[in-house]
């Protein structure tokens, strides 16, 4: 991964490229959390990767990662979805023919029901660590096997409930943002989790053939907007499959198609306005820390509620494109600011490295979790759900490292 080239052509986090280099690799090449503005003081240091790796390896037991438990009331179910969109080509690798997608849904379920999801699948596993920790020492395996809380093939609950969309940062796999769907859908929602195919280290399909990443090294014609228009194809026509007449999800009846909403991390978050901008079926949107490569348009969201939730490095001032979106959103709004926080805070890359035995500068994992969730499930219960949630107003004491950014 030429990260170098990428901050030479002055393209800050492009195309998610910063959490490429935050990811495992912050955990096993001793790197602290960093933004475009230190990446290549991340690619020179590494080199350490094979020794700190070791290092690590051997300080762990043979026991994997463990993510926390959701705080909602509800167990939770996980089915794996492959949609196909035989209307479509893929964008990155024509040769492949129609674009296909894996989505993971977790949805409210009945207890007791069904077996423990797995994380990722062991080749997911070996690619993303390939891609963020080459030569390290990991096993595959043990990363494969984070302890999850949903469970594969559950009974969903009787009812029909709020539907939010996930999309992961680029070369992130879908699995980095299990954390947060297994929450939101403990509180009650059903969660489609999108893995963008051939924009993520790997991606398994149920004929047991792994993808692996194809613009992660080179970014695409039209760059980071043209991933993030892509992206908004790849929702919209999820959408379409959950909510057709015979939807693609065999649960799809637990889906109310009126309360929808979409969250994303890095250049997922510019997906999500970049989404809400064609589709008005999202009503309401969170951009967890991605640069707005594909601005919010000058005539804003059609008043629809925006959530911009980022590292310490989103206060104002610091990326215009972040000053720019704001101006332009036209509806209800925040700019919340995490301190002590990089850019895999909004992710399951907290937890991970923290088990790596590397954890991040300043906010500990349990904390970047627990933020995350209670400030993304609080924007989705006010506006999908229309409960009140007072932390959302203002400054909490209990809380602190949540700063209310006002430009």
């Amino acid at each position: 991964m030429d990260i170098d080239k990428v901050v030479a052509a002055g393209r800050t986090r492009s195309l998610g490229l910063v959490a490429a280099a935050a990811a495992l690799t912050l955990a096993l090449a001793g790197c602290g959390g960093s933004t475009g503005r230190d990446a290549s003081a991340n690619t020179s240091r590494s080199v350490t990767a094979r020794s700190v790796a070791a290092h690590s390896v051997a300080a762990q037991s043979s026991q994997s990662p463990a993510l926390p438990r959701p705080a909602g009331p509800h167990a939770v179910g996980r089915d794996v979805l492959q949609v196909v969109d035989a209307h479509r080509r893929d964008p990155w690798v024509p040769s492949a023919g129609a674009r296909r997608l894996m989505v993971s849904m977790y949805y409210p379920a009945q207890p007791g029901t069904g077996e423990t999801a797995p994380y990722m699948t062991t080749e997911e596993a070996r690619l993303f660590l390939q891609a963020k920790a080459p030569g390290s020492a990991f096993p595959p395996a043990l990363l494969a096997a984070t302890r999850t809380w949903a469970r594969a093939d559950a009974r969903p609950e009787d009812g029909r409930f709020p539907l939010v969309v996930l999309s992961p940062g680029m070369t992130l796999p879908r699995a980095t943002l299990t954390g947060l769907s297994e929450d939101l859908a403990s509180r009650g929602y059903v969660v489609a989790l999108v893995d963008h195919t051939y924009e993520s280290s790997g991606v398994t399909f149920p004929s047991g053939r792994t993808l692996a990443c194809a613009i992660c090294d080179k970014p695409p014609a039209g760059g980071n907007p043209a991933v993030a228009r892509s992206r908004a194809k790849d929702v919209s026509f999820v959408l379409d499959r959950l909510t057709a007449h015979r939807p693609s999800w065999r649960h799809a009846g637990t889906i109310d198609s009126r309360r929808i909403g979409m969250a994303g991390h890095s250049i997922g978050g510019d997906a999500t306005a970049t989404t809400m901008a064609a589709d008005h079926r999202v009503r309401a949107g969170v951009n967890m820390d991605g640069t707005f490569f594909a601005q919010v348009p000058l005539s804003g969201l059609n008043h629809r509620p925006f959530l911009m939730f980022g590292a310490e490095h989103e206060a104002p001032g610091d990326d215009p494109s972040w000053t720019t979106a704001w101006t332009r959103l036209n509806g209800w709004k925040r700019w919340l600011t995490v301190a002590g926080s990089d850019h895999g805070t909004f992710t399951d890359l907290a937890v991970l490295n923290a088990w790596a035995g590397r954890p991040g500068p300043g906010i500990s994992a349990e904390r970047a979790e627990a933020v995350t969730r209670t400030y993304v499930g609080a924007f989705f219960d006010r506006h999908l759900k229309g409960v009140p949630r007072p932390v959302l107003d203002g400054p909490s004491a209990s809380n602190p490292e949540i700063t209310f950014q006002h430009p």
